[in-house]
């Protein structure tokens, strides 16, 4: 598993988190990334996963 791989996988595993907890601010603190970032990889994971036309 590259580096690459690593961090794809700690950023979807934040949002999955942070689905069950369902508190941003306590998911982003256990793992250790700011609210700020957690919209920002959460805006770009949409965005990746819309196709566009």
């Amino acid at each position: 598993m590259t580096t690459k791989d690593k961090v794809a996988r700690r950023k979807l595993s934040l949002l999955a988190l942070a689905t069950d907890l369902g508190n941003v601010s306590k998911a982003c603190r256990l793992v250790g990334y700011s609210r700020q970032q957690f919209y920002e990889i959460r805006r770009n994971s949409q965005t990746a996963a819309c196709p566009r036309a």
